[in-house]
């Protein structure tokens, strides 16, 4: 690769810098009129109760989008949704060769075949852990990492002026359930090499000390599921192979069968099917055999760790389930974490659990999770290996990236530049510093509809949902005067004020009002008539109720 004078290697988060989820990164390289960029992982973040009906939450693509002539490709590190799960809403738009592991490219497939709407075929190039590949100017090699899921890398990117790793998610685990490991060797290599830059992974960087194993966590399963009187459901992250695995072992070896239940369990356990990671694992039972297999040799794995109110354990909890459902004694172990936002929905379904007498365990209780992060003495021996010149901490809020700052600082790093989504930061040749801004932000999936707040609507939908909704039908007759009284829908508004009046009522005589307050000449103007109701309702709801729905008035003649 030559050198040129005036080349530079960017870096300019879209997303996942400064939050987690939403992870899409653009790195850039040439001169600053005329950069080639490739895409590191294109992810989705989840809505809160902020945005009532909205899907997904997806990064603002715009300045990409503008440079899509000057765009080489994309790379997807692994098949976690806040790294690939925008790919297929977002892939139209920018039209780019996609790189990708077999078991990402498969559960991109199965994900094509079963979501509804448009259905893009994105070209896929398939690589492995230890390949090396060109994008445009840019060479790519995967490393193999330790994840809580099948085949994950981090990217070592080579320019003529400089070499970066990022790392997407990693952990280093001496003992996976699925390999490879971490390659310790070959992080130590290109620390010999020479590494510009690392571009780190922030999401334990609070937590002191190691991660624990997966194999670790397989035998606190172990554990639970051979002490269990009765049966035993598990919860977990549908894409946590390695923990599915470990789960159905160990039920395999207390002489138990293991039901499945959740679509999302049911596709990603297809293709790991498909790619060998199920070998030697006895087949899972079918719904309708479940009433027939005694209590105490049953172990369930099934979605809804989360509390997602349409899974699989909220629906237990609720005893909506036609074949299946718990009963007292019977035990629920949580073998994930909380997601920030998430802990309401999952404290109701556990109440819902103990209510009917069944126990819940979770990970203060026994070894039954960790996290597929590096916490603080892992990112220290990463920092070894490689010994870059520059950190960006990346994948995390700013609590998290804040802490890998200092712990990069303290540990002799020379450059720990401060860096958020649409900073666009110049890594080389030079010191690094933030050159530009470029667009960035969210966008949304509602349904089939992707747009800001304002296309798809929710920043009504969110009005709405705190103050209601008043429909108002006024008819005119040839004289503009009423032609009876005026139809009145109000929904989500009291039935009755506080003396115990109708509200209907007292809005439907607000409108009548304002509409004989109007003197008859200028009754011909529909708008001012319209305007008039519409203000004389509003008014009248917040007089007896204290707050203004949204009010629609139609006039007619």
């Amino acid at each position: 690769m030559a050198k040129n004078s005036g080349d530079e290697l960017v870096f300019a988060p879209l997303g996942g810098v400064g939050e987690i989820g939403m992870n899409f990164a653009l790195y850039g390289f040439g001169p600053r009129d005329r950069r080639e960029w490739i895409i590191v992982d294109c992810g989705v973040t989840f809505p809160g109760p902020d945005l009532p009906g909205v899907d997904l939450v997806l990064p603002d693509i715009r300045f990409i989008v503008s440079e899509k002539k000057n765009l080489r490709g994309m790379i997807i590190t692994h098949a976690h949704e806040d790294h690939y799960g925008a790919l297929l809403d977002l892939w139209p738009q920018l039209g780019c060769p996609v790189w990708m592991s077999p078991f990402t490219a498969g559960l991109l497939e199965a994900k094509r075949q079963s979501e509804p709407g448009p259905k893009p075929k994105i070209p896929v190039e398939i690589y492995r852990g230890g390949d090396r590949f060109t994008v445009g100017p840019f060479e790519i090699e995967a490393i193999p990492v330790t994840h809580s899921i099948p085949e994950p890398v981090s990217l070592a990117i080579s320019t003529p002026v400089g070499k970066i790793i990022h790392t997407g998610d990693w952990k280093i685990d001496p003992a996976p359930e699925i390999g490879p490991m971490t390659d310790e060797a070959r992080f130590r290599a290109l620390g010999d090499e020479g590494i510009t830059a690392l571009i780190c992974d922030s999401t334990n960087a609070m937590r002191d000390g190691d991660s624990p194993s997966e194999q670790a966590v397989g035998q606190g399963l172990r554990e639970v599921i051979e002490a269990a009187p009765g049966r035993v459901a598990v919860t977990t992250f549908s894409s946590n192979v390695g923990r599915i695995r470990s789960i159905a072992e160990a039920a395999r070896d207390a002489g138990r069968q293991v039901l499945v239940l959740g679509r999302s369990l049911k596709r990603v356990i297809d293709v790991s099917t498909e790619l060998g990671y199920m070998d030697g694992l006895p087949d899972f039972i079918a719904e309708e055999d479940y009433g027939f297999i005694p209590r105490e040799n049953l172990v369930v794995i099934c979605t809804g760790s989360q509390g997602e109110a349409r899974a699989a354990l909220a629906k237990l909890a609720r005893d909506e389930m036609r074949s299946v459902a718990l009963t007292a004694g019977d035990i629920v172990v949580f073998s994930s974490r909380t997601i920030p936002g998430n802990e309401k929905a999952i404290l109701e379904i556990k109440n819902r659990l103990i209510e009917q007498g069944i126990r819940i365990i979770e990970d203060n209780e026994a070894l039954i999770h960790v996290s597929g992060h590096p916490r603080r003495a892992e990112l220290r021996r990463m920092y070894e290996w490689v010994r870059p010149k520059v950190l960006v901490p990346v994948h995390g809020e700013a609590a998290h990236l804040v802490a890998q700052a200092a712990l990069g600082i303290a540990a002799g790093i020379r450059h720990v530049p401060r860096v958020r989504n649409g900073d666009v930061l110049k890594i080389a040749p030079g010191d690094p510093e933030v050159i530009d801004q470029v667009p960035f932000g969210r966008v949304f999936k509602d349904g089939l509809v992707i747009g800001s707040e304002e296309d798809v609507g929710v920043k009504d939908r969110r009005k709405l949902s705190y103050v209601g909704h008043v429909v108002v039908n006024v008819v005119l007759d040839e004289k503009f005067d009423l032609a009876g009284d005026p139809d009145l829908i109000a929904i989500g508004l009291p039935k009755a004020d506080r003396a115990g009046k109708l509200f209907e009522d007292l809005l439907l005589d607000a409108a009548i009002g304002a509409f004989e307050s109007i003197p008859r000449i200028r009754r011909k103007d529909l708008d001012l008539v319209l305007e008039a109701v519409r203000r004389a309702v509003r008014n009248s709801a917040n007089q007896s109720w204290g707050k203004k729905p949204i009010v629609t008035v139609f006039v007619t003649r």
